[in-house]
């Protein structure tokens, strides 16, 4: 039996990278995955390779409309919500901070935090009415240990870290635990913004070279410790920034 056996789950920013691979590893262990992303055919894809335990919607999460209706999706199609991960990202380039422009910063607020509250919003009625449920807030090392040129995602990701903290001592009471998984920069179709440069092996081996390990952040990295967390194992973990980073911010 899996450690989701019988769960029902939300991923947003699933159609790739750490959200496609943490949906994956939730229906091998057993539960039932709502998929939500901008990129709908990416997102369809990964469904299908789940059979039924798997659907996916088209989801703009910095839309408050598109949220609630994923969120109604999967109430419709699966009867419960247990779990969400709040995954989809979006970042600036890597560049000068006065150099990034209005449009980008609110862009990069809207999906990295905004989304976080019409989230809430829209499945925490839902989660004490049924006295518990898990939520994970896919934050970041740069929210930790910040790295230059990132600065307003540094900013959005620190918000999503300290707001998962706040969210748990809230929600506790309810039996809804809240934590934030802390990637450092991994192989995704984000790399070369973080980077600011072509991915090429020099320039990633000057980021290597930050992490103790030795090498990037990987999807399964991300997705063991979303399973983890989200299973009855961590049934006492909750408020926590779990860094999942090679020993990035030691």
């Amino acid at each position: 039996m899996g450690r989701l056996q019988g769960k029902v789950a939300i991923v947003t920013g699933a159609a790739s990278g750490f959200g496609a691979e943490i949906a994956r590893r939730y229906v091998a262990e057993g539960a039932r995955v709502a998929i939500g992303d901008i990129n709908e055919a990416g997102a369809q894809a990964v469904a299908s390779a789940s059979g039924n335990a798997a659907f996916a919607l088209p989801c703009d999460v910095a839309r408050r409309a598109d949220v609630e209706r994923l969120v109604a999706a999967t109430l419709e199609r699966f009867g419960r919500l247990d779990i969400v991960v709040n995954n989809a990202g979006f970042t600036h380039r890597n560049m000068p901070l006065l150099e990034v422009d209005e449009q980008t910063f609110d862009r990069v607020y809207a999906v990295n935090v905004k989304s976080v509250y019409y989230m809430t919003l829209a499945v925490v009625p839902i989660l004490r009415q049924q006295r518990g449920g898990v939520i994970l807030n896919i934050g970041s090392t740069a929210g930790i240990r910040p790295r230059p040129g990132l600065t307003w995602y540094n900013g959005s990701k620190g918000a999503v870290n300290l707001l998962s903290k706040s969210m748990a001592v809230e929600l506790a009471p309810d039996g809804i635990r809240v934590n934030a998984i802390c990637p450092v920069i991994g192989a995704t179709g984000m790399l070369e913004l973080f980077m600011g440069a072509p991915d090429t092996p020099e320039n990633r081996a000057r980021f290597i070279a930050t992490i103790p390990l030795g090498r990037l952040s990987e999807p399964s990295d991300v997705a063991s410790a979303a399973v983890f967390l989200a299973s009855d194992e961590a049934q006492f973990i909750t408020g926590v920034e779990f860094p999942v980073d090679g020993g990035r911010t030691i």
